[in-house]
């Protein structure tokens, strides 16, 4: 398949996928987008805005896999408005899957926290996150997460080693807490590729 990976960060939702996909991958951060083309150096890495990017060339791809950032619609951000003031939901999150539902023939995911708020579009809930897809996500809706537990645990979970990495303004612990844990990546990348080769065999 040709695979989009949008706001692909350090490339956790990819990290099972294997090598014999031809994927692109859009990140906006220079710094991390070049630690995921250390881990995937087979993969094209672009850096720059992932939305606009999913609007120029959505029609060129097969999968498209988006993770739009999280924390305006995160109940911890919520939480704490004594630390942070309050900010407006970013829309990005539903254009992109009204978009995706509307225009595009192939299979994808979006993937969000689970919000503050009741969801404007009802997603799927797996892994103690929101999904939103053109095939059907089942699975636990609780992980065994370690998110607390410090740098060595995320980056177990994570299958991810950032200790040669130094990263300016933003710590470690918040890069593996943003990138979806390998497992379910790999389980929702096999729902999609399953349901692909099911809709063609039709």
């Amino acid at each position: 398949m040709k695979i989009l990976n949008l706001y692909a960060g350090i490339g956790g939702n990819r990290k099972r996928w294997g090598e014999e996909h031809e994927i692109t991958a859009v990140e906006i951060n220079p710094t991390i987008a070049k630690v995921y083309q250390d881990l995937y150096p087979n993969d094209e890495v672009i850096v720059g805005d992932a939305h606009e990017f999913l609007l120029k060339y959505y029609d060129q791809y097969d999968f498209i896999w988006s993770s739009p950032p999280c924390p305006s619609h995160s109940r911890v951000r919520k939480a704490t408005t004594h630390q942070n003031p309050p900010i407006y939901p970013d829309m990005k999150l539903y254009e992109e899957i009204l978009f995706l539902e509307g225009y595009f023939a192939g299979e994808w995911v979006v993937e969000n926290v689970i919000s503050w708020y009741q969801p404007l579009i009802r997603p799927y809930e797996y892994q103690e996150h929101y999904y939103w897809a053109s095939f059907v996500i089942s699975g636990d809706k609780r992980a065994d997460r370690f998110h607390d537990e410090g740098i060595e645990a995320l980056q177990r979970l994570k299958e991810i080693d950032l200790s040669k990495y130094k990263f300016e303004g933003i710590s470690k612990v918040k890069i593996l807490r943003n990138a979806v844990e390998p497992k379910a990546g790999k389980r929702i990348f096999d729902m999609a590729f399953n349901n692909k080769q099911t809709r063609l065999s039709i």
